[in-house]
């Protein structure tokens, strides 16, 4: 009983911090023709909800990974996990159609006609047995109905399991489990994004420019099954005032970052095309009074699930209407100057720089993502929790009063005292923490080493264990000699 009722508390401990550390939803400047949505599983049906529901504001379109057609489950649990997913028994695509055109024309939904503009991308592996490929056969004839045959790209030939797809990260591409992000030596993301918003340039293989920022959902919504926060990508050029376009990415079940940590927000490959292409990227989250952390599409939280006025739509529209609320005002101040090092310890480096005349204080970058939770006020920082031998570049910015920031300083680097963490890498810390830091995940509240997936037990912050890295994204329970 002790156990658990620390378990308990520091849960609810963890989730504090989270809620506070959490800032608004920043606004930006969006172009309104460039706006799009993409999802896997639970992600999938409801990307397709938001697109159909939402036409008028998805114009880009959307991509769709192991979904479903519109209103596929007609508000039940039994056709989601049957027909909607094993195919069990028919999908009455024709209804599914006639009751979009109804619900359109009684302005439940936006008018279709904003669809026959819009690009769709399929994606179903040929190992997915979760939503089997006969679904996504349907969708593509759903769709059929409202987007130009030329308009939709179908994938289905990679032997993919029922997961997110990368060239890079993730489990073996055949796997079905936790994380469900599968490397198949195919960048899903990119092709989306190519497909839907046409020609891109190269991604970002090296340092991103922008910043991750979570979010406080609850300015959208309480409860309805979803999370007090989510997570925003943001490139430089947009944080400074360029016009950009905006994709929001849906997790599938089981994947919101209580059970996975960071993975999905940052290795499924978004971030690198958004950021060499001016385009912000939009996590929204799922929390616990959400079904298996799934998004609702058969109707667990409202009757009105997939319509304008579901709870989670409706939401997740308004985060899409903040976002590109912003007047695209260009910064007011210029970029900090002399930016320097010194006073380096293994775990830390001190960080000083110039004065900005007018300026109400700083935002402090490490490899491109924000590194302060306030803002600073002084012109120095002792950035904390580096790894020893280790170097490191910053760059600041200088805000406004309006919040406004400046571009960023020239960057400056530094490298920690000490010996670098040796080739085979072990770490030991609690459970919690191995997962914040993406070397494990969390299923149903055990822990699970990446890439051997070996039980590590409990997560919480109370137990501890020593991991080994033995390979990329590889991780077994052991210790460095």
């Amino acid at each position: 009983m002790a156990s658990k009722l620390r378990f308990v508390l520091a849960s609810a401990l963890l989730a504090a911090a989270s809620a506070q550390a959490a800032v608004p939803l920043p606004a930006l400047t969006i172009d309104p023709n460039e706006v799009s949505v993409s999802g896997l599983s639970a992600g999938g049906f409801m990307a397709v909800q938001m697109h159909v529901a939402y036409s008028a504001t998805f114009k880009r379109g959307a991509g769709v990974v192991a979904g479903g057609p519109f209103y596929c489950a007609e508000g039940s649990v039994v056709n989601a996990t049957g027909r909607c997913m094993t195919h069990s028994t028919t999908i009455p695509v024709a209804s599914l159609v006639s009751t979009t055109n109804s619900w359109a024309g009684s302005g439940l939904i936006d008018p279709v006609s904003n669809l026959n503009t819009s690009k769709v991308y399929l994606f179903s592996g040929t190992s997915d047995n979760t939503v089997k490929q006969a679904v996504m056969n349907d969708l593509k004839t759903y769709y059929a109905s409202f987007v130009p045959a030329a308009n939709t790209a179908y994938k289905n030939t990679i032997g993919a399991g029922h997961a997110m797809v990368t060239d890079d990260y993730g489990s073996a591409c055949s796997t079905t489990a936790a994380p469900y992000i599968n490397n198949c030596g195919f960048d899903l993301a990119g092709e989306m994004l190519k497909h839907i918003h046409g020609a891109l340039n190269a991604r970002n293989n090296g340092t991103l420019s922008g910043s991750f920022s979570e979010f406080d959902q609850g300015a959208f919504v309480s409860g309805h099954g979803m999370a007090t926060t989510g997570w925003v990508y943001v490139p430089a050029t947009c944080a400074s005032g360029a016009t950009c376009k905006l994709h929001v990415v849906l997790h599938g079940c089981k994947q919101n970052t209580s059970d996975v940590a960071q993975q999905y927000v940052r290795n499924t490959g978004y971030n690198r095309w958004a950021d060499s292409n001016d385009m912000v990227v939009l996590y929204p989250q799922t929390g616990a009074g959400a079904t298996n952390s799934c998004w609702d599409w058969w109707g667990y939280d409202s009757a009105n699930y997939s319509k304008k006025s579901g709870p989670q739509m409706a939401a997740i529209k308004a985060m899409v209407t903040q976002l590109a609320s912003g007047t695209g005002a260009p910064p007011t101040l210029p970029a900090p100057t002399g930016l320097g090092t010194s006073g380096a310890t293994a775990n830390s480096m001190n960080l000083v720089w110039a004065a900005v005349s007018g300026a109400s204080g700083y935002n402090v970058y490490r490899a491109g993502s924000k590194v302060n939770t306030s803002l600073v006020t002084a012109t120095s920082y002792n950035d904390t929790g580096l790894a020893a031998g280790t170097t490191y570049s910053w760059t600041v910015k200088a805000v406004d009063a309006a919040g406004i920031e400046s571009p960023p300083s020239a960057a400056a680097t530094g490298t920690t005292t000490g010996a670098p963490p040796p080739t085979a890498t072990c770490t030991t810390a609690s459970n919690y923490a191995h997962t914040i830091a993406g070397r494990a995940y969390a299923y149903f509240g055990f822990t699970y080493a990446n890439g051997s997936n070996q039980s590590m037990g409990l997560w919480n912050v109370f137990t501890t264990t020593t991991l080994k890295k033995t390979a990329t994204n590889y991780y077994v329970i052991g210790t460095c000699p």
